[in-house]
């Protein structure tokens, strides 16, 4: 038996608070893994588009002050 098939066998088995549990934790995993990527990609300055991208919005008057 597959590690997955074991996994997916033991999520059945959970109760639904305990199945809340482990989707809350899934979502804070991706999200954390989201944090990382862009963090990383901001300061490899692959990101950098964007803010220039913002910038010509702001002078073509696209682009309302916070």
């Amino acid at each position: 038996m597959s590690k997955i098939n074991s996994i997916r066998e033991a999520i059945e088995t959970l109760s639904d608070e305990e199945y809340a549990q482990l989707r809350q934790w899934f979502s804070e995993r991706d999200w954390e893994k989201w944090d990382h990527e862009i963090e990383k990609d901001s300061k490899s300055g692959k990101l950098d588009f964007l803010i220039r991208e913002a910038f010509d919005e702001k002078r073509h008057g696209k682009l309302k002050d916070l």
